[in-house]
């Protein structure tokens, strides 16, 4: 067997296998395919969403590098390698009756009620210190800056991270911050958001797998110029491309249930410091 049919034959059709293969074949890999490798186990999350070009930059290689790469562990090209870090989060996050499942496995038959406090407990306390970590002092005062220096803000969240822009608009409202919920109702969302002007801002929230709609709007609301304020899990995710400045929150999860602490924490800061930047002007 050739060593081209050989590497097909290797070829992982998931991701466990294919980082079993780049661990056993990195230290015989060409010093760029190396790079790439490691980049791709440190980053899967943003393996799956980004392009070709984005992520040669944040690796430092060549665009071409990545697709050479692909095909050297026997994929068709890049998209068929990023389909196999794709199926890895559906994995990670798989429906909530699997979720349950698998925590009754892990604790018994039943699931003990301190096991679930003490697991969502320590996930937040893991979210709190990485989104303190993340977020840079630089970014968060230039996201509060755009807030306050909008007439009207406007709040785009959808499916998980509802609840976090929900409080918003409340956070918002007590402060006397004009802000409008786009809440989707009736698929009404672009109708919603069509008045929003270079005057506004837009405060979006997504996180993997990222909501269509709230990409879709804050990438509408961009292309009018209207600045966008993001806050995202990934410098992949595709907030970040119509972003004026976005803040980073990755969340920890227990048994598959992803802690909100962190993105409620950030939320606050950005609704109060709007609310103090705007007091000293």
């Amino acid at each position: 067997m050739g060593s081209a049919e050989a590497a097909v034959a290797e070829t992982p059709d998931d991701y466990d296998g294919l980082r079993v293969l780049l661990l056993s074949r990195r230290e015989a890999m060409p010093k760029r395919l190396k790079q790439i490798a490691a980049f791709a186990l440190e980053h899967p999350e943003d393996m799956a969403f980004g392009t070709v070009a984005g992520i040669a930059e944040h690796a430092g290689v060549q665009p071409s590098t990545l697709v050479r790469f692909a095909k050297s562990i026997g994929y068709d090209g890049f998209s068929h390698l990023q389909q196999i870090f794709r199926d890895r989060l559906r994995e990670r996050f798989p429906d909530y009756r699997e979720r349950l499942r698998s925590l009754r496995d892990a604790d018994g038959h039943h699931v003990h009620a301190m096991s679930l406090l003490d697991g969502f407990t320590s996930a937040a306390a893991v979210s709190l210190d990485r989104m303190r970590a993340s977020v840079r002092p630089e970014e968060l005062a230039r996201a509060i800056e755009t807030l306050a220096k909008a007439d009207t803000v406007y709040l785009l969240g959808a499916r998980r991270v509802f609840p976090v822009i929900a409080y918003c608009a409340y956070a918002f409202g007590k402060l006397g911050i004009r802000a409008i919920l786009i809440d989707h109702v009736g698929q009404l969302g672009p109708e919603q958001l069509a008045i929003a002007t270079k005057r506004d801002a837009v405060l979006a929230i997504s996180f993997t797998p990222y909501a269509p709609v709230t990409a879709d709007l804050a990438a509408a609301a961009a292309q009018r110029d209207v600045p966008v304020v993001a806050i995202t899990d990934s410098a992949f995710s595709p907030l970040v491309t119509n972003a004026d400045v976005w803040l980073e929150v990755a969340e920890a999860d227990f048994g598959a249930f992803r802690s909100l602490s962190a993105s409620f924490a950030l939320a606050m800061a950005l609704a109060v410091g709007t609310a103090e930047k705007r007091a000293e002007s």
